[in-house]
């Protein structure tokens, strides 16, 4: 049998040219279907902008200008010193107050989160014995702020001890001499921290939110089943829903990395290609959720509600993103294995902040590529091309 010219191959098969312009025209088909659809690029583009606003500015694991109630029993020297300590920080805004009862008033109504008390003996005591006691009372409403500021309390009250030791030319006698260094992220800027991590978020919200509601509004549409019914494959359809939409994703991944580097100055000390071929093989997983979700689905509202509960909520929760993954419980702490956001956070606060760890980078990558295929084989596998 002589193999016939034109769009098909042999014994009729479409050869690969006519396959090729097929999934040519059902890409730029979605394109198009993308650019009339603002709701797309406004998850694409806006969305990105405007989370990474909110979080940049808006969010901060840092305590600064914490408002501490100060109340001095005598005024001396050695108090104004003490006090001097606190003024000189950046951490706090001391509120002079007369008298206990007023301070702890003011932290009832949380107008200040602590109270400095130096009672009227403690210039006689440190006078007479070296040794005085400050006590410094703390609202543990917020227990993080509380620990927080206990920990800059504490560094503060040192300083000042080796201040006075100094300025009296008497050594000061502490056992043990701890000398820091803070690594990757020596000004401890939580928007160092926040926003590498906020990506993943965004390219969880572009992949699997959008991919879901998307195609879930062709089957309420009906423009699906007429899709199915023309000559098309199935790994046709398929890759034409998935290009655009991986395309649309990696220009949100720009965007979100060039907001972070450009305006909020995160050092990119990393490869670029690793950052991307990290982001591509989480998209891909993103990817493949969004279409089983879609499957399952088929209705708008409900695709937008398992995505959020499926995808956004444990990218957002249990991927490290905010919440330290080693603080959980271990239930929770297997059950964030599941979640594909958690290997990119990793994977970008160590491109971000240290570089190229290969001992982190390639672990979490390799999880990535098997979510990848997982999710993307269970959707060309729940994938029909039969009306149900």
């Amino acid at each position: 049998m002589k193999r016939q010219e034109g769009s098909k191959g042999t014994l009729g098969e479409p050869s690969r040219g006519g396959r090729l312009m097929r999934l040519r025209g059902l890409v730029r088909k979605e394109f198009l279907q993308i650019l009339r659809d603002p709701s797309s690029i406004a998850i694409a583009f806006v969305m990105p902008v405007v989370l990474l606003l909110l979080f940049g500015y808006g969010l901060s694991l840092d305590a600064e200008h914490v408002p501490l109630a100060v109340v001095v029993e005598e005024p001396s020297a050695e108090t104004a010193s003490f006090i001097g300590s606190f003024q000189q920080s950046r951490y706090f805004e001391l509120v002079p107050l007369s008298n206990m009862r007023q301070a702890e008033q003011a932290l009832r109504e949380h107008r200040v989160k602590g109270i400095i008390y130096l009672r009227e003996n403690f210039a006689r005591q440190r006078r007479s014995i070296g040794a005085a006691p400050v006590q410094i009372i703390l609202n543990g409403v917020d227990a993080n702020t509380a620990r927080l500021v206990q920990g800059y309390v504490n560094g503060a009250w040192e300083k000042w001890l080796e201040l006075e030791a100094r300025s009296n030319g008497v050594p000061l006698t502490i056992p043990v001499q701890v000398s820091e260094r803070v690594w990757f992220n020596s000004e401890l800027r939580s928007q160092d921290y926040l926003v590498p991590g906020l990506i993943a978020v965004i390219m969880t919200l572009i992949g699997a939110l959008l991919t879901a509601m998307v195609m879930a509004r062709e089957w309420e549409r009906g423009t699906m089943e007429a899709l199915l019914v023309t000559p098309v494959a199935i790994q046709e359809v398929l890759l034409g829903k998935l290009v655009p939409y991986f395309v649309l994703g990696m220009g949100g991944l720009i965007l979100s990395v060039g907001t972070a580097v450009g305006l909020f100055a995160i050092p990119l000390r990393g490869s670029v290609i690793v950052l991307f071929a990290a982001s591509s093989l989480f998209l891909l997983a993103a990817l493949g959720m969004g279409l089983l979700i879609s499957i399952v689905a088929k209705n708008q509202f409900v695709a937008g509600q398992i995505a959020i509960i499926v995808t956004f909520l444990p990218a957002f929760i249990l991927s490290g993103f905010i919440f330290d993954i080693g603080s959980m419980p271990w239930p929770i702490q297997m059950i964030t294995h599941l979640i594909p956001a958690r290997y990119l956070v990793a994977i970008l606060q160590t491109v971000f902040l240290a570089g190229n760890v290969p001992s982190v980078i390639w672990p979490n990558g390799a999880a990535l590529l098997l979510m990848a295929i997982l999710f993307l084989s269970l959707g060309r596998w729940k994938s029909h091309k039969r009306l149900e």
